[in-house]
């Protein structure tokens, strides 16, 4: 049995099967590169679903992780701790926006934005008591907590885990018709991804997230984006938003404000509406914590020199301009995706999803299949110009093999 055989069958003989990894295991990461247990590279692909956006290992995060483990880790939120003004000031900043409230994980910032629109519909906007609703969009993926597979349309993320939270509408994405049907007096929140991620890096019709926002503010409902995986520079710009030269109320962060170094999460938004929380209604032991609040203050520094978003611009066009060749071969059935993320989706005769990725393994190249059939390509946005090109041609040789 090799190393990578014996700690695959310890994994699975003591950890909940939760995940299907790909038989790898990595030992060691630099950039867009990681080393398995045997001593095998392989370029990655995916960027741990968009955490990773600065690359594994990036020296100035790196730096400020350590330089903050020395000198405090943890205060909890029962004090006050030096670094929590500046990142809250600054990460408000780069959204456009006044006020943050900091979390851990993605899915629990996506929790904090949903108590806080129904606080919001019930002390500002006057909704009856229980009554707020907040519309979402099938095939979305917020996470996997009880509230968010309630209005998760996905039968892997729902099936026997009910009973489910009510208080969601969930109309199809890029809808217009079926989106403004849906707003009631008790709407308190839409809730979207720019662009979904989890079902296959699904891009909007143009101008649909515009007439959202118009729709939304003319009804007097909290616009919310979830930009846990699209925002913070992967489509070539900070958020995915900006595309269309909209700005939410409410922005969902997570993923890559933790630099792949730990997880840290945000939801920001205007004084009004974050306003409404008081002492004790909400709150994380962890969120917001010196070494969170040091990662993701170098993270905004790194964003606001625009270098990664100009990156994902550039590396993204050889992206999409390979991979629409690649479509033309009829072994691609479509290609979408902004920036340096896409979701390709394999011809059937070809295999699946699963199958084109455990092929990519065997040639070096780490990605991860969704929805059966799509492959989705997200690299960090440091990956080498060849590098992009040499995952890009081992991608044709599985397909044409």
């Amino acid at each position: 049995m090799t190393t990578t055989e014996a700690l695959i069958a310890a994994a699975d003989a003591h950890s909940a099967h939760n995940y299907h990894p790909l038989p790898v295991v990595i030992a060691t990461a630099d950039g867009a590169w990681m080393t398995d247990v045997e001593g095998r590279r392989y370029l990655d692909f995916l960027a741990g679903y968009s955490a990773l956006n600065f690359g594994h290992g990036h020296p100035r995060l790196v730096a400020a992780a350590k330089a903050q483990l020395e000198r405090v880790t943890l205060t909890s939120r029962a004090f006050h701790h030096d670094r929590f003004a500046a990142f809250c000031t600054e990460l408000a900043e780069l959204c456009g926006m006044e006020m943050v409230l900091p979390m851990n994980t993605g899915v629990e910032a996506v929790e904090t934005a949903v108590k806080t629109a129904r606080k919001w519909g019930y002390r500002v906007k006057g909704v009856l008591a229980e009554m707020a609703k907040v519309v979402v969009a099938s095939g979305n993926f917020h996470g996997r907590t009880t509230t968010v597979i309630s209005f998760s349309t996905d039968p892997e993320a729902r099936a026997d885990f009910g009973p489910y939270t009510p208080g969601f509408e969930i109309v199809p994405y890029g809808d217009l018709t079926a989106m403004r049907a849906a707003l009631t007096d008790n709407t308190v929140a839409v809730l979207l991804e720019p662009i979904q991620g989890e079902s296959g890096v699904i891009v909007p019709p143009a101008g649909y997230l515009r007439a959202v926002r118009e729709l939304t503010r003319e009804r007097d409902v909290l616009f919310i984006a979830d930009e846990i995986q699209s925002g913070l520079g992967r489509t070539g710009r900070t958020f995915a938003c900006e595309h269309e030269g909209v700005v939410p109320d409410m922005y969902v962060l997570g993923k890559a404000l933790g630099g792949g170094v730990l997880p840290v999460s945000a939801v920001v938004s205007s004084a009004e509406v974050l306003g409404v929380f008081r002492p004790g209604e909400h709150g994380s032991t962890f969120g917001g914590n010196p070494l969170a609040c040091a990662v993701g203050l170098e993270v905004i520094a790194m964003l606001r020199t625009g270098e990664f978003q100009e990156r994902a611009t550039e590396l993204g066009d050889l992206l999409h301009r390979r991979l629409t060749e690649i479509a033309g071969s009829g072994r691609v059935t479509a290609v979408r995706g902004r920036g340096l993320w896409a979701g390709v989706d394999v011809d059937p005769g070809v295999g699946s999803g699963r199958v084109v990725s455990e092929r990519l393994l065997e040639r070096g190249v780490l990605v991860k299949d969704t929805h059966g059939a799509t492959v989705r390509v997200a690299p960090p946005l440091v990956v080498e110009e060849e590098d992009l090109e040499w995952g890009i041609e081992q991608l044709w040789g599985v397909l044409s093999a």
